[in-house]
């Protein structure tokens, strides 16, 4: 983007780059991108939260919307779809890995070509982490989805075009697990990380991590339980628990068509 000129000749600087989360459950934009939200936020950014389950009347909704208010980023904007493993997240709907593709990522297109963002931040291929079904799933959508909303004739009725700068997953690497395996272990759960060289931003959001931890808390039934991550973190020190949320790792997916004039499919 270019800057306008002031009146006093000088360039101004340019706006800074608007960034939409998607991410499957209220909470996971807290844990996993929750210091560059609150960055991006204080920088003067726009930034939102997509989450494709849970209800938005149920209690998850209003402790979601406390954590975005926490990192500035507006109100909630939940799809209602039911969690995986949660028959309770959203009563009369459908699960959101069995909803019809075509019929979910519209709705994202729709949220897409609203916000208008620059940046779109998502869950990793594995699953983040500990590969929960609608994590897996909503990385697949949100690529889906923000390839769709730059074509005028697809959706149409989704609204105007809206062509992505970039999207990232938030991801980890093998040397980046750290605390995050024995805490995980601790209750029976295995970790999935990537490859180091997978990585393509390493963030430190030390600054961030205070209004990333109280973000995380806001999702109070989240921190009460014990075998949640939220909940492990909870019951950290706080040494573990500054390491673990300093820094964030993403994995930048590719968008705009490579330069023409192959003649082979080259690697």
């Amino acid at each position: 983007m270019s800057g306008g000129v002031s009146s006093m000749g000088r360039r101004a600087a340019p706006p800074p780059p608007s960034l939409l989360g998607v991410f499957a459950h209220p909470d996971d934009e807290s844990l996993l991108a929750g210091g560059v939200l609150a960055q991006y936020a204080a920088g003067g950014a726009r930034t939102a939260v997509v989450t494709t389950t849970w209800s938005p009347t149920g209690h998850r909704a209003a402790e979601l919307e406390d954590a975005l208010g926490v990192l500035g980023a507006g109100r909630p904007r939940m799809l209602g779809y039911g969690d995986a493993r949660d028959e309770s997240s959203a009563p009369g709907r459908p699960r959101f890995r069995d909803a019809p593709l075509d019929e979910v990522v519209a709705q994202l297109v729709v949220e897409v070509r609203e916000f208008r963002p620059d940046v779109v931040v998502t869950h990793d291929a594995l699953g983040q982490l500990t590969g929960h079904p609608d994590h897996r799933h909503t990385h697949r959508v949100t690529l889906l989805a923000v390839e769709a909303a730059g074509f005028a004739h697809l959706y149409p009725e989704a609204g105007a075009p809206w062509r992505t700068g970039a999207l990232y997953s938030a991801t980890h690497p093998h040397s980046g697990v750290g605390d995050l395996a024995p805490l995980l272990a601790g209750v029976g759960k295995a970790v999935l990380s990537v490859p180091d060289a997978y990585v393509t931003a390493t963030v430190d959001v030390t600054a961030w991590t205070g209004r990333k931890w109280r973000a995380i808390l806001a999702h109070r039934s989240e921190a009460a339980r014990e075998r949640s991550l939220p909940g492990l973190l909870s019951r950290a020190g706080q040494e573990v628990r500054d390491r673990v949320l300093g820094t964030e790792y993403y994995t930048r997916l590719g968008l705009s068509p490579s330069p023409g004039g192959l003649t082979e499919l080259a690697i």
